[in-house]
């Protein structure tokens, strides 16, 4: 929920910023607020996630006269994708109607804000950690491993974000097939072991021992590179060369390259300051970063491939700059920057160019250090906060960088990593329905849970079973269902014959004037290949209702189980 601080006698909105150490910009952006900025003593200000300074604020929003649930919306951010959330405050204070009256205290909660891709992070907020999928057009939070992950688990997506590939217990290296939540073990090395991608999401690469593996999930079959001591494998775009890191004799990280066939090996750079961490070469394969020397002081660099000249990032205040990462058109590098303004660690969320130059924060993490990622267009970014003293995370935020309002995603448990797909179309993780009573299988989004054995609910749809006795015609029988008397599906709902399963079929679909209440359901009717018994009647006909976006989905993938 976001939090309020009740604006005083001579407070300015750049000395509010100053006090909790945030942009001006994302202060800005929380309240909506329009040149020239003046505030009013009693104005109610929503203050973004910064520093604690003593200063006062309240976890609700006091009602003004005037006020209603869809300008409080708008005002602070309850959006998504600028589609006014409303509905979203009125849950959250179980209100019974939209109606508000000064003097109310009102929780403002966060809303999705949409967007492309899907972010998949480790969490252990079930007790044991597992790699959980987060959907920020919907809200949708489900996991997609179960008894497979630690806290050193962290999710590769492969560069078309099909697959997902990972190293769980015992250093067992999975990959995870996203349309199919299907998982396949294909080898065991150490955790905390880079994986990487081939351009063409074909290969998987790492190291085992001292030999680099190039792992290819198409042909089940793996090449092996003899190169003892390289790391941190990174692909050229052309798919066929590497990039990987060596310490040297005298202790210098250097980079070089080789070919996929071990041929063309080349020295690119090297740091005399010690070895090289955290390698990412930039998408558009011109350019690499690493972090030098270590962990107490952690510094950035930047490196022009074709040259080998590096470029230092300056960073942050106490040169503690961590989890870099290459924006998606390879011009900025986005990480995290610790710094100890009080008390405690807090980190930067910022972003630099390649030369280290326009440095901009955009957030205030409440962790030593946070891991951080992009969104696959370059507009978003994540990243983790809510360390406690034992300085693990349990907070998942999303920032918009046309406009800077951080917005909480989900807390609870410790969540370890995250990584946001590289692709903006991703297919939702299925899961197969199967009744033995309705002799019916489909496959359903993974994110939906059990009501009943016939009903599965979502944030972004459901679907409910049942089968219908009729010895009407299946034409008839799905015109008395569209058509009932208390018009469940409006006053003009369509009706459309299909085939499913070789099966003669119908959909219905909802008219505009369809009740809300109905939560726009649509249904689809199949004729069965012979009756179905169910307890002491013959049924002639499966029946699903869902909500009309998903109700063909469900459709295409729907098979009898009738002999």
């Amino acid at each position: 929920m976001q939090v309020f601080y009740t604006v005083q006698s001579g407070d300015s909105l750049y000395q509010l910023a100053q006090n909790w150490y945030i942009p001006l910009e994302s202060l800005v952006a929380a309240n909506n607020l329009a040149s020239p900025y003046t505030l009013i003593p009693g104005q109610q200000l929503s203050i973004p996630p910064g520093v604690n300074t003593g200063a006062q604020t309240l976890p609700y929003y006091i009602v003004k006269p005037g006020d209603t649930l869809y300008n409080l919306a708008n005002r602070y951010n309850v959006t998504t994708e600028r589609e006014n959330r409303w509905e979203f405050i009125q849950q959250a204070n179980q209100l019974p109607s939209t109606t508000i009256t000064p003097g109310m205290q009102l929780a403002i909660p966060f809303a999705p804000p949409g967007g492309s891709g899907f972010i998949a992070y480790t969490s252990n907020r079930t007790g044991t950690y597992e790699i959980w999928f987060y959907n920020p057009q919907n809200g949708a939070n489900f996991p997609l491993t179960t008894n497979l992950g630690e806290n050193y688990t962290h999710p590769s997506w492969s560069p078309n974000s099909g697959k997902i590939a990972f190293i769980g217990k015992n250093g067992v290296v999975y990959i995870l097939d996203i349309p199919t939540g299907s998982i396949a073990q294909i080898d065991q090395i150490e955790p905390y072991t880079p994986l990487t991608w081939s351009p063409n999401s074909q290969i998987l690469s790492y190291r085992k021992q001292n030999n680099i593996v190039l792992y290819n999930i198409i042909q089940h079959t793996s090449q092996t590179l003899h190169l003892p001591g390289a790391e941190q494998v990174q692909w050229f775009p052309s798919g066929n060369e590497l990039l990987y890191a060596i310490q040297n004799e005298s202790g210098s990280g250097q980079l070089n390259s080789i070919s996929v066939f071990g041929t063309n090996r080349r020295k690119i750079s090297e740091n005399p300051d010690g070895p090289l961490h955290d390698l990412q070469i930039s998408p558009n394969g011109a350019y690499a970063l690493y972090t030098s020397p270590g962990a107490s002081i952690s510094l950035i660099y930047t490196v022009e491939l074709a040259t080998g000249k590096v470029n230092p990032i300056p960073g942050g205040p106490l040169a503690k700059n961590y989890h870099p990462t290459w924006s998606p058109n390879s011009t900025l590098v986005l990480y995290s920057a610790t710094f100890f303004p009080t008390t405690s660690y807090y980190s930067y969320i910022q972003t630099t160019d390649r030369l280290g130059q326009n440095n901009r924060i955009w957030a205030i993490s409440h962790c030593y250090s946070s891991p951080v990622s992009w969104s696959p267009d370059g507009n978003k970014i994540a990243y983790l906060s809510g360390c406690g003293e034992e300085g693990a995370a349990k907070e998942l935020w999303i920032l918009d960088r046309r406009h800077p309002v951080p917005i909480q995603m989900n807390n609870g448990g410790t969540i370890t990593t995250l990584q946001w797909s590289p692709s903006a179309k991703v297919s939702i993780p299925k899961r197969m329905y199967q009744s033995d009573l309705f002799k019916v299988s489909f496959f359903y989004p993974a994110n939906w849970l059990k009501v009943s054995d016939e009903r599965y609910e979502g944030i972004d749809g459901y679907f409910q079973t049942a089968a219908i006795s009729s010895d009407n015609t299946l034409r008839e029988v799905c015109r008395s269902e569209a058509f009932h008397q208390l018009k469940p599906y409006g006053s003009r709902p369509r009706v459309t014959s299909t085939r499913i399963h070789n099966q003669d079929a119908c959909y219905i679909y909802p008219s505009t004037d369809q009740p809300p209440e109905m939560r726009n359901q649509a249904a689809l009717i199949v004729t069965y290949p012979w009756p179905v018994q169910i307890g002491n009647a013959a049924y002639q006909y499966l029946i699903i209702w869902a909500d009309a976006e998903h109700i063909n989905e469900l459709g295409r993938t729907l098979v009898f189980s009738i002999v």
